[in-house]
Protein backbone atom coordinates (compact mmCIF):
# COMPACT_ATOMS: atom_id res chain seq x y z
CA UNK A 1 0.00 0.00 0.00
CA UNK A 2 0.98 3.55 -0.55
CA UNK A 3 2.76 5.09 2.03
CA UNK A 4 3.01 9.38 1.58
CA UNK A 5 -0.92 10.46 1.47
CA UNK A 6 -2.22 13.87 0.16
CA UNK A 7 -6.31 14.32 1.91
CA UNK A 8 -8.35 16.76 -0.23
CA UNK A 9 -12.29 17.21 1.35
CA UNK A 10 -14.92 19.12 -0.46
CA UNK A 11 -16.61 19.91 3.07
CA UNK A 12 -19.80 21.05 1.57
CA UNK A 13 -19.85 18.15 -0.73
CA UNK A 14 -19.54 15.71 2.28
CA UNK A 15 -22.07 18.06 4.51
CA UNK A 16 -24.45 17.77 1.72
CA UNK A 17 -24.41 14.18 0.89
CA UNK A 18 -24.15 12.89 3.88
CA UNK A 19 -27.08 14.75 5.18
CA UNK A 20 -29.06 14.24 2.41
CA UNK A 21 -28.50 10.37 1.84
CA UNK A 22 -28.36 9.68 5.69
CA UNK A 23 -29.56 12.36 7.60
CA UNK A 24 -26.17 12.58 9.25
CA UNK A 25 -22.90 13.78 9.97
CA UNK A 26 -20.11 12.46 8.12
CA UNK A 27 -16.88 11.72 11.42
CA UNK A 28 -13.75 12.74 10.51
CA UNK A 29 -11.89 11.47 13.35
CA UNK A 30 -13.09 8.33 12.55
CA UNK A 31 -12.25 8.92 8.09
CA UNK A 32 -9.08 10.00 9.86
CA UNK A 33 -7.71 7.21 11.56
CA UNK A 34 -9.14 4.63 8.54
CA UNK A 35 -7.33 6.51 6.13
CA UNK A 36 -3.74 7.21 7.96
CA UNK A 37 -3.55 3.62 9.35
CA UNK A 38 0.05 2.55 8.50
CA UNK A 39 0.59 5.43 6.34
CA UNK A 40 1.93 9.37 6.51
CA UNK A 41 -0.40 11.99 5.85
CA UNK A 42 2.15 14.55 4.34
CA UNK A 43 -0.83 17.11 3.85
CA UNK A 44 -4.34 17.31 4.73
CA UNK A 45 -6.44 20.25 3.49
CA UNK A 46 -9.77 20.74 4.42
CA UNK A 47 -11.99 23.24 1.68
CA UNK A 48 -14.82 24.69 3.38
CA UNK A 49 -17.30 27.94 3.31
CA UNK A 50 -16.95 30.77 5.78
CA UNK A 51 -20.23 32.15 6.94
CA UNK A 52 -18.48 33.14 10.63
CA UNK A 53 -20.86 31.84 12.51
CA UNK A 54 -19.97 30.12 15.84
CA UNK A 55 -20.99 26.48 15.11
CA UNK A 56 -18.67 26.61 11.85
CA UNK A 57 -16.00 28.00 13.47
CA UNK A 58 -16.00 25.45 16.19
CA UNK A 59 -16.03 22.90 13.04
CA UNK A 60 -12.99 24.42 11.65
CA UNK A 61 -10.99 24.03 15.02
CA UNK A 62 -12.25 20.26 15.07
CA UNK A 63 -10.85 19.98 12.16
CA UNK A 64 -7.44 21.65 12.56
CA UNK A 65 -7.03 19.78 15.81
CA UNK A 66 -7.47 16.46 13.73
CA UNK A 67 -4.71 17.75 11.69
CA UNK A 68 -6.54 19.53 8.89
CA UNK A 69 -5.62 22.71 7.34
CA UNK A 70 -8.58 24.72 6.68
CA UNK A 71 -8.95 26.77 3.83
CA UNK A 72 -12.19 29.25 4.14
CA UNK A 73 -13.66 31.15 0.79
CA UNK A 74 -16.16 33.61 1.86
CA UNK A 75 -20.21 32.90 1.73
CA UNK A 76 -21.28 34.34 -1.07
CA UNK A 77 -24.93 35.04 -1.61
CA UNK A 78 -26.51 35.99 -5.20
CA UNK A 79 -29.24 38.44 -5.61
CA UNK A 80 -31.04 35.58 -6.70
CA UNK A 81 -31.04 33.82 -3.93
CA UNK A 82 -28.79 31.01 -4.80
CA UNK A 83 -25.26 30.56 -2.97
CA UNK A 84 -21.62 30.44 -4.76
CA UNK A 85 -18.59 28.33 -2.69
CA UNK A 86 -17.20 26.35 -5.08
CA UNK A 87 -14.06 24.99 -4.15
CA UNK A 88 -13.06 22.89 -7.43
CA UNK A 89 -10.57 25.02 -8.78
CA UNK A 90 -8.33 25.18 -5.39
CA UNK A 91 -8.95 21.66 -5.09
CA UNK A 92 -7.25 20.97 -8.49
CA UNK A 93 -4.50 22.79 -8.29
CA UNK A 94 -3.52 21.30 -4.54
CA UNK A 95 -3.84 18.43 -6.10
CA UNK A 96 -1.54 19.17 -8.97
CA UNK A 97 0.82 20.84 -6.47
CA UNK A 98 1.38 18.67 -3.95
CA UNK A 99 1.17 15.01 -6.11
CA UNK A 100 4.80 15.02 -6.71
CA UNK A 101 5.10 14.78 -3.18
CA UNK A 102 2.94 11.56 -2.26
CA UNK A 103 2.28 8.50 -3.31
CA UNK A 104 -1.90 8.47 -3.11
CA UNK A 105 -4.54 11.31 -3.32
CA UNK A 106 -7.25 10.66 -0.88
CA UNK A 107 -10.32 12.82 -2.51
CA UNK A 108 -13.71 13.21 -0.09
CA UNK A 109 -16.28 14.36 -2.74
CA UNK A 110 -19.01 13.29 -4.97
CA UNK A 111 -18.35 15.55 -7.63
CA UNK A 112 -18.50 14.51 -10.96
CA UNK A 113 -16.41 17.19 -11.98
CA UNK A 114 -13.02 16.05 -10.51
CA UNK A 115 -13.11 13.05 -12.77
CA UNK A 116 -10.95 14.91 -15.17
CA UNK A 117 -8.51 16.00 -12.26
CA UNK A 118 -8.57 12.09 -10.97
CA UNK A 119 -7.89 10.60 -14.60
CA UNK A 120 -4.90 12.94 -14.71
CA UNK A 121 -3.34 12.13 -11.33
CA UNK A 122 -3.74 8.63 -12.05
CA UNK A 123 -2.55 8.12 -16.13
CA UNK A 124 -0.38 11.44 -16.40
CA UNK A 125 1.60 11.12 -12.72
CA UNK A 126 1.28 7.92 -12.23
CA UNK A 127 -0.64 7.75 -8.96
CA UNK A 128 -3.08 6.10 -7.01
CA UNK A 129 -6.45 8.26 -6.33
CA UNK A 130 -9.01 6.82 -3.13
CA UNK A 131 -12.14 8.58 -3.73
CA UNK A 132 -14.69 8.62 -0.94
CA UNK A 133 -18.18 9.81 -1.19
CA UNK A 134 -21.58 9.07 -0.55
CA UNK A 135 -22.62 6.13 -2.98
CA UNK A 136 -26.23 7.22 -4.53
CA UNK A 137 -24.34 10.91 -4.86
CA UNK A 138 -21.01 10.31 -5.98
CA UNK A 139 -20.83 10.50 -9.88
CA UNK A 140 -20.33 7.55 -11.86
CA UNK A 141 -17.21 9.20 -13.48
CA UNK A 142 -15.84 10.16 -10.39
CA UNK A 143 -15.87 6.37 -9.32
CA UNK A 144 -14.84 5.25 -12.43
CA UNK A 145 -12.43 7.50 -12.63
CA UNK A 146 -10.97 6.36 -9.51
CA UNK A 147 -8.12 3.91 -8.70
CA UNK A 148 -10.16 3.14 -5.47
CA UNK A 149 -13.84 3.92 -4.52
CA UNK A 150 -14.79 3.94 -1.10
CA UNK A 151 -18.30 4.58 0.07
CA UNK A 152 -19.06 6.62 2.75
CA UNK A 153 -22.04 4.53 4.77
CA UNK A 154 -23.08 4.34 8.46
CA UNK A 155 -19.92 3.34 9.26
CA UNK A 156 -17.97 6.58 8.71
CA UNK A 157 -21.29 8.99 10.12
CA UNK A 158 -20.89 10.44 14.03
CA UNK A 159 -23.09 8.08 16.18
Amino acid sequence: MSKKLLILVDVQNVYYTTKQAYNGRFDYNKFWAEVSNGREVVKAIAYAIDRGDKKQLEFQNILRAIGFEVKLKPFIQRADGSAKGDWDVGITIDALEYANDVDTIVLLSGDGDFDLLVDNLRIKKNKRVEVYGVPQLTANSLISSATEYFPIEHDLLLA
